[in-house]
């Protein structure tokens, strides 16, 4: 395991990387596992149109695909980074997670988001401007199905006398990405972990210190609150001495992960190799 006492490594897979074999994917998170980084992630995109569509057009659809990795695997933890809800049925979420979450040994962390690129809600006919109200009823409904609840009345979805199947034999943590004010309450009120984007340690440590107080204003106060970001090292050697440094510094602000993404696949695992070597 990697030598940082309070904080685990995780790996954002290259899942944008339109030409990338599918086992590639599967080679990539075996050496993950074996390096003793903790969770392995996927991105999320259903349909980005230009001018994303080069750069996230080859992302395979992260539920079927940690299902995949999670037969080839043993341990290591798998999410995403995120899911985008509102684009998705959240019943069929919840039935796509808790079977993967089944099916891996209870690896599971369902991490969602509320989207950010309006041109890919418009194409496939979602709701850009409720995409948070859509967001929230829909974890409070993933959390009624995992917990047993035989019934839910929220603002859109509802159920009455349901039985849900297969319940999380072990908790399946929801996670809320995201950084924005509206994202930390989210957070606060309906997840078990927040995952954050682009902060360094000091907006990391601010975030966290606003998150915290939303916790304990609120519906899960005193419950568990676990927090992480997400770092990119695509190469370099003095920009690796940098990512090191931030891992550092956002362990010190108290992060529970750090996630790092190390470019296309071409070299991806070696650089996550060279990476997990400057913390042993």
């Amino acid at each position: 395991m990697l030598t940082l006492p309070d904080t685990e490594l995780r790996v954002v897979l290259p899942n944008e990387s339109p030409e990338m074999e599918p086992g590639r994917l599967t080679d990539l998170a075996v050496l993950a596992e074996r390096l003793g980084y903790r969770a392995v992630l996927l991105p999320d995109h259903l349909l980005p149109p230009e001018p994303y569509g080069p750069t996230y057009g080859g992302v395979y659809e992260p539920l079927t695909t940690l299902a995949y990795l999670a037969a080839a695997t043993e341990r290591i933890q798998l999410g995403m980074s995120v899911l985008v809800l509102p684009l998705r049925e959240p019943f069929l979420v919840a039935k796509q997670a808790a079977t993967v979450h089944r099916l891996s040994g209870g690896r599971l962390v369902l991490t969602a988001g509320a989207g950010w690129e309006r041109n890919e809600f418009d194409a496939v006919g979602a709701d850009y401007a409720g995409r948070g109200a859509y967001v929230e009823d829909a974890l409070r409904l993933l959390r009624a199905l995992f917990s047993g609840a035989t019934s839910y009345d929220g603002p859109r979805f509802g159920f009455q006398r349901g039985v849900f199947e297969p319940l999380p034999l072990t908790p399946l943590p929801i996670a809320v990405g995201g950084t924005t004010d509206a994202a930390l309450r989210r957070a606060a009120a309906l997840a078990d972990e927040w995952h954050a984007f682009a902060l360094d340690a000091d907006g990391f440590a601010s975030r966290l210190a606003r998150l915290r107080t939303l916790r304990e204003d609120g519906p899960l106060a005193g419950q568990p609150l676990r927090a992480g970001t997400r770092i990119e090292w695509p190469g370099g050697r003095a920009e690796l001495a940098a990512a090191v440094e931030s891992v550092h510094g956002l362990a010190a602000a108290a992060a529970d992960s750090v996630a790092v993404w190390f470019g296309d696949h071409e070299g991806f695992g070696e650089r996550m190799a060279e990476f997990a070597a400057a913390f042993r």
